[in-house]
């Protein structure tokens, strides 16, 4: 991999970049700046200043369907072609379909200036009116999101429109099974207990899939300017995205995550019960059966994180900043699903 950049050629990247990014030319940096499990991402910049992000599958990937560069390129594209829509996302710049160039397909977009909220530290300088800016924000482009309108921005083929968390369970009791390392009867039966109490699913939104801050760049107004990571965006139940997101709005007394440490945690943010009121008032959607969508939240978490218990165990690390220690992931699953039987239990 060219001058020792994974994931890039960068003799052949750069002839692309030169032929096919508007108003720019190199000699070009290039900085990898997210890796692991996902889609690797690249800081790009020539040396007059122009800076654009790369974005590529990872080297190694396990799922192909779930690296689709295209797809995610098609999305990037609608959005930033309507901003009317109210989603922020960067600029859609360029799109290269042919592999020989560096091994897979991969897309240029616009670097979206700003910070990016991963954990309580990043926020210890706002106070509770920055704090509130940013929660309404996040909170307002979610709703957006699951209010578009599929016709205008052209998205309404992306996927199917039904049957959402139907799918979902099926998938993810797929993906368990793939990857399990020891045998876990709560996971059936939740799955088929959730299955028979599936809530009728109220619309059809675009679903992101894995909406928190740490996938935001905001302003410096403390407002998102920038929605990534769109790899996992599909259309589906609006309410079951929502309760996914808001499930990693810890709370400062809160004894677990969700996932990695929440940015929320910081005590001048608004506290969950908060944002819940707030994604009610301003979706209109109803969320009386947000405990279904919680317990089948923590299942899904449960069965994902078990997958990186399995590659923990084949020596690959990655997945939810979890410890490299295989006995501390397998309990992380053991208390997911103690939490989705709760959850259940209420229902």
């Amino acid at each position: 991999m060219g001058e020792g950049i994974r994931g890039l050629e960068v003799e052949s990247v750069t002839r692309w970049l030169d032929e096919h990014v508007d108003g720019a030319r190199g000699p070009w940096d290039f900085e990898l700046v997210a890796a692991g499990g996902s889609n690797l991402t690249y800081r790009v910049a020539t040396k007059d200043g122009a800076r654009f992000a790369l974005r590529r599958p990872p080297v190694r990937a396990r799922i192909a369907t779930a690296h689709d560069m295209g797809r995610e390129w098609r999305i990037l594209e609608a959005l930033s072609s309507h901003p009317e829509c109210g989603v922020p996302v960067p600029r859609a710049v360029a799109y290269c379909s042919d592999a020989e160039v560096t091994g897979a397909d991969f897309y240029v977009m616009g670097f979206a200036e700003g910070r990016i909220l991963r954990g309580p530290a990043d926020a210890a300088d706002m106070d509770a009116a920055r704090c509130r800016v940013a929660a309404e924000s996040l909170v307002d482009v979610q709703v957006a999101m699951h209010r578009i309108d599929l016709d205008a921005v052209g998205l309404a083929d992306l996927g199917r429109h039904d049957a959402y968390v139907e799918r979902q369970l099926a998938r993810w009791l797929r993906q368990f099974e793939a990857s399990k390392g020891r045998e876990l009867p709560s996971v059936y039966a939740l799955h088929d207990r959730l299955g028979s109490s599936i809530p009728p699913q109220q619309g059809v939104g675009l679903v992101h899939g894995d909406y928190r801050f740490d996938n935001t760049v905001l302003g410096a107004d403390d407002r998102i300017v920038a929605v990534l990571d769109w790899e996992l965006c599909t259309l589906g139940d609006p309410v079951a995205d929502f309760c996914w997101s808001i499930l990693y709005w810890s709370d400062p007394e809160d004894e677990h995550d969700f996932g990695s440490p929440s940015p929320t945690r910081h005590p001048a943010f608004p506290r969950r019960e908060e944002a819940i009121a707030m994604y009610a008032e301003r979706s209109g959607f109803d969320l009386s059966a947000l405990g279904f969508y919680r317990a089948f939240s923590f299942w899904k978490m449960a069965c994902l994180v078990e997958g990186v218990a399995a590659r923990l165990r084949a020596g690959a690390g990655g997945g939810l900043g979890a410890s490299s220690n295989v006995d501390a992931v397998l309990a992380r699953v053991d208390w997911m699903l103690e939490r989705a039987q709760e959850e259940a239990d209420r229902l």
